[in-house]
């Protein structure tokens, strides 16, 4: 997949995106990265990743998300730890449901962003938007309760990949 288009944002857009990225991920992405950073569109196939600093921080997809591999989101994002047969379901995109949840890590509210991580190596497996706050979820005891929006080996996933080659 070669990459269709990659350009640099100007400085206005740079902040308006950082500043629309930071509501929606509950962090200070001007805080976290400092001062003047540069703020990248590459496109491959009608995915846009957007790289700060040239690293693949957020793609757009109705708004801005944070990517797999923003490493400071995860650090700070609410967790929501899966068993092991959740893991291939949620690889391919299925929305997370409640029996398969073994720990919740921080409390989160219904929409908020949520990272979903296998019990035995604690690996990052996917974005989600919680469909629950977190109390509402510890007491569900079936259905789907996180929306999968990014996941390992998505479109998303893999144009991150072809940055880093």
């Amino acid at each position: 997949m070669p990459i269709k288009k990659r350009y640099s944002l100007k400085t206005k857009e740079a902040k308006q995106a950082l500043n629309e990225a930071s509501q929606r991920f509950k962090i200070d992405l001007d805080a976290l990265f400092g001062g003047k950073v540069n703020v990248e569109m590459v496109e491959v196939e009608n995915v846009q990743i957007y790289t700060i600093n040239s690293r693949p921080i957020m793609f757009k997809a109705d708004g801005f998300l944070p990517h797999l591999h923003f490493t400071e989101f995860i650090q700070t994002a609410p967790k929501i730890t899966v068993d092991m047969g959740a893991i291939p379901f949620v690889c391919k995109g299925a929305n997370v449901m409640a029996p398969g949840i073994r720990h919740i890590e921080k409390e989160f509210s219904k929409g908020d962003l949520v990272i979903v991580i296998d019990e035995k190596h604690g690996k990052t497996l996917a974005l989600g938007e919680s469909m629950f706050n977190t109390t509402e979820m510890k007491n569900t005891k079936n259905g789907p309760v996180i929306k999968t929006i990014h996941y390992v080996s998505d479109k998303y996933w893999n144009t991150a990949k072809l940055l880093s080659e």
